[in-house]
């Protein structure tokens, strides 16, 4: 573990959340410095340390630098030390259905009656509308919102290959908590801040809606589309490998050509620009493809780096924690999961003060803090054994 800066610290935040969306929240703002404790329920803890298949690394993901209770919020006792953790904290993380929160009596007004600055944000599947009530996921929001239907090919929808609605939705939740925060220096109130999936997923098209306005064509699937530019294409190496080579600029035509022995290509007066060649992509493509099918991937990377062209191998992400790029000191952190096995997590992408992120605390056992946090609060040995019954025990879960 190591040491960084942490802008953020001194302010404390409860988590209550599950899956990807809330967690992504708090997990910034953990990285970042602040106090985070996370609220599990008792006594199984948060599910998404039990997920299998493509859930399985949800929690192991984004729940570093945080401390974890777990309490029956049904119970008496429970609801009660929740509800003091909220009076004594700076902002409220909640990603639960609709109204879950308010039926427990830890809405927005209840809470805000008894901590008139807290900053309180709800992650949800849609913002003010007539969707407002419905359940969403991250899959949900792409199919009806767009992006499901640009990923795939035409007439095959598919989901995008992560949660991006909801680390994004997560993301656009630290900004608008870091607004309150800043406002409330001025005013000395907290507020209520929401961010939706759905809304989150038209942000991510809305260059697709604004394309249909400017040429009056609808959108097509990104396996569909016209490119922009003439070369942007995975090809397939001597090797079996893949690499993705773009040419976004004449200059790069220029290069792209010099380095690879096309010089006819070059002096083609039918291909100096951009638009000429986009145009007439059916007429070299087939060489283009025949090239980098006769070289290997590391001498098709080798001459493209050469000369600065926008290059990438095409890897599984199991394959990145090979990559020398990903092992260079501050890319990741190392947490130990469920299983007991340790393993590198990317940190934060923005360097703060010239470094990244660091880890200081590891994942939590469910409960690992019930004790600690309740002194915080001023609970005396009685008033915690009381409490208790309401708690559960620290303990590893592992995954099943």
């Amino acid at each position: 573990m190591t040491s960084a800066p942490r802008p953020l610290e001194g302010v404390r935040v409860v988590e209550f959340s599950h899956m990807v969306m809330g967690p992504t929240c708090g997990l910034i703002l953990a990285d970042l410095g602040a106090d985070v404790v996370k609220v599990e329920p008792a006594p199984g803890g948060d599910k998404t340390r039990r997920l299998p298949g493509s859930g399985a690394g949800y929690f192991g993901t984004y729940n570093r630098n945080k401390r974890s209770i777990s309490v029956n919020l049904k119970s008496v006792e429970g609801l009660k030390f929740a509800t003091h953790l909220v009076r004594e904290s700076d902002v409220l993380i909640e990603n639960f259905g609709v109204g879950v929160l308010d039926r427990l009596g830890l809405g927005y007004d209840a809470m805000q009656e008894i901590n008139p600055s807290l900053v309180y944000c709800a992650l949800k599947g849609f913002l003010s509308g007539p969707y407002e009530q419905r359940a969403a996921l991250d899959e949900v929001v792409q199919m009806m919102g767009g992006l499901a239907y640009m990923t795939g090919p035409e007439g095959c929808p598919l989901r995008a290959g992560a949660s991006v609605n909801d680390v994004m939705g997560g993301l656009f939740g630290v900004i608008a908590i870091q607004a309150a925060l800043w406002e409330r220096q001025r005013t000395g109130k907290g507020t209520f801040v929401r961010a939706g999936l759905f809304e989150n997923n038209m942000f991510l098209v809305a260059q697709h809606m604004v394309q249909y306005r400017q040429t009056g064509v609808p959108a097509a699937p990104m396996p569909e589309r016209v490119s922009a530019w003439a070369v942007y294409d995975v090809f397939e190496t001597a090797d079996g490998e893949k690499i993705f080579v773009g040419v976004v600029s004449d200059k790069q035509w220029s290069q792209f050509c010099k380095v690879f022995g096309l010089d006819d290509l070059l002096q083609d007066a039918e291909l100096q620009t951009n638009a000429q060649r986009v145009a007439r992509r059916d007429a070299f493509m087939p060489r283009l493809r025949d090239l980098f099918g006769g070289q290997g991937l590391s001498q098709a990377a080798t001459n493209c780096g050469r000369v600065g062209l926008p290059f990438a191998p095409i890897l599984r992400p199991d394959q990145l924690f090979d990559d020398p790029h990903v092992n260079h000191t501050g890319a990741t952190v190392e947490v130990t999961l469920s299983n007991g096995v340790r393993t590198q997590v990317p940190t934060l992408p923005f360097e703060y003060g010239g470094t990244r992120p660091s880890l200081y605390r590891d994942l939590p056992q469910i409960g690992e803090h019930n004790d600690a946090v309740a002194r915080e609060l001023g609970y005396s040995d009685e008033a915690l054994e009381r409490l208790r019954p309401s708690l559960g025990s620290a303990a590893t879960v592992k995954m099943e």
